[in-house]
């Protein structure tokens, strides 16, 4: 069922978004301050379900591009994105008949909103990474046949261009971030545009009712002075994403970070409360990895995210500092993207990780020492 997005829903659905982006996605601060200026201007966005869309609707879905470290400094203007969709009509000939993320995470669950709140589209309730990932070929959409070209990409000065690769959606990703890096490193992108029939048959279903899930769970905790995490496991128990396990309780005590190739990638490190564990974390963008003691306890697809040890507030890649105390859980993804086709698109391999994927759940209750 449809349901009206307002300013109230905000702070929850921005929170949960950022532990579903496992630390990327962009800054979650940023982009609810972006929607909840759009909604205050036109009013509140319709989220829509996807059993709800027309076969032949046309979905274009609507994001941010960029190094996470450069888009923390360099502030949207929030018009880029709609002119991006407006381009992609355009070479399309043809009206969107709504939006919708691309993947969930703390600003680019939230770019879609702001598209929908200026031009009156809805958003669907859906995305296609059910997390985020660090390059555009790796969605759902692609694995299950949907090519990402035509794209638009934007910038934050008018300039607009259009790449078609056809079904090539790893050129597709080249090129457009080439022309971002250009453009300082961030861009606003329209892609991935397929009918109502093929966002049911791809997407991540209920993505942004998840993440207000998440946000709100782990607010109500704290206000109950209950713990967190348990409440945040107990939410997720009903979901795609059924399994949470706590992987490490420590504190941050190293981080190198360094903007590559329009990339964010760097490690961080970690020592236990005790003292006599180690956690080191890899990312790119997003968190990919997370080891203890030198083992796999949680691998890409499935989700690691570093929260605030006290309040269970997530902590992005390029917010990771020295002396900080997290906990780190993993979080088990759905199953259609545990599937070979979507293991080798944006599983382990893809990111040249040396190890084999193992669902978090299994990883953490049956390490490899034991």
């Amino acid at each position: 069922m449809s349901w009206l997005l307002t300013e109230a829903h905000l702070t929850d659905l921005a929170r949960g978004a950022a532990v579903l982006g496992t630390g990327g996605g962009g800054d979650p601060y940023v982009g609810r301050l972006l929607v909840r200026e759009a909604i205050r201007e036109y009013g509140p966005v319709t989220v829509l379900d996807p059993d709800e869309l027309a076969d032949d609707a046309l979905v274009i879905p609507t994001a941010q591009m960029g190094a996470p470290t450069v888009v923390f400094e360099k502030l949207p203007r929030g018009t880029e994105a709609v002119a991006a969709l407006h381009a992609l009509e355009t070479h399309l000939g043809r009206r969107a008949t709504a939006t919708m993320p691309i993947e969930c995470g703390g600003i680019n669950s939230m770019i879609p909103l702001v598209v929908a709140a200026r031009t009156g589209l809805p958003v669907v309730d859906a995305d296609g990474m059910g997390r985020a990932f660090p390059e555009l070929q790796m969605e759902t959409f692609g694995v299950y046949g949907v090519p990402g070209s035509p794209m638009a990409v934007a910038g934050e000065r008018g300039e607009t261009t259009v790449i078609d690769t056809g079904p090539d959606n790893r050129h597709m990703e080249w090129l457009a971030r080439g022309v971002t890096i250009r453009l300082g490193g961030v861009a606003h992108i329209a892609e991935y545009a397929m009918r109502g029939s093929d966002v049911r048959r791809t997407a991540i279903p209920r993505t942004l009712t998840l993440a207000l899930t998440v946000g709100r769970a782990i607010r109500e905790a704290r206000e109950r002075a209950a713990d967190p995490i348990a409440h945040l496991a107990s939410a997720l128990g009903g979901t795609l994403y059924p399994h949470l396990r706590v992987l490490f309780r420590g504190k941050l005590t190293d981080v190198e970070r360094r903007t590559e190739a329009g990339f964010a990638r760097g490690r961080a490190a970690a020592t236990s409360f005790t003292g006599e564990h180690k956690l080191e974390l890899e990312f790119q963008n997003e968190n990919l990895v997370a080891l203890v003691d030198g083992e796999p306890r949680c691998v890409v697809p499935d989700l690691v995210c570093v929260l605030d040890a006290e309040r269970a507030e997530p902590i992005t890649t390029e917010t990771l500092r020295y002396g900080q105390r997290v906990t780190v859980v993993g979080i088990s993804t759905p199953g259609l993207m545990r599937t070979p086709e979507a293991l080798a698109v944006f599983g382990p391999g893809a990111f040249g990780l040396p190890y084999e994927f193992r669902p978090v759940e299994y990883l953490a209750d049956f390490p490899p020492d034991g």
